[in-house]
């Protein structure tokens, strides 16, 4: 038995679509679905996990995790990421590993959805997609694009972002 003191490990199933979901701004467009925010236990670090579908021709920008590691496993779709300048291409079964400081974008060059799974470690990145996306119910029509709030640098510097300079 648990004492009220301690704090059990809980292991976690979360179904598709019973995450937190929201549609991204331009140039990403799709949406993002967090399953875990940051679940950790006594032993690891917080991670963060979801999914992300980026529209035909548009692409997650160029940024940077100064102090964050991140596993990205391709699931479906045709595109092309950037890893510190040079390309490498993304179809369904390839795995990135982004170090800490390595600059990173995802663009996706197909005609469906580029989809991907990520993991960050530690987490956070449920505070910047609830900050600049739009709540999402699954399977609702998707919105006009729409651009990033006007603070999207000062909510970047809050999160899990560091600067490209």
């Amino acid at each position: 038995m648990v004492s009220p003191k301690t704090k059990k490990n809980m292991s976690q199933v979360v179904q598709p679509g019973e995450g937190e979901s929201y549609w991204q701004p331009v140039p990403a467009n799709g949406f993002v679905e967090i399953a875990l925010a940051q679940a950790k236990s006594k032993e690891a670090a917080g991670l963060d996990v979801g999914t992300q579908e980026v529209a035909a021709g548009c692409a997650v920008r160029e940024h940077v995790h100064n102090h964050h590691e991140e596993v990205i496993f391709v699931l479906d779709g045709d595109g092309r990421a950037v890893i510190d300048g040079k390309d490498y291409p993304m179809r369904c079964g390839t795995i990135l590993y982004l170090a800490p400081g390595s600059r990173h974008q995802f663009i996706n060059q197909g005609d469906a959805p580029l989809r991907f799974c990520f993991v960050l470690m530690p987490g956070g990145l449920k505070d910047f997609f609830s900050a600049v996306g739009r709540p999402r119910t699954p399977g609702g029509n998707p919105p006009e694009p729409f651009d990033r709030p006007s603070d999207v640098e000062a909510i970047e510097k809050r999160t899990v972002f560091g600067d490209l300079d």
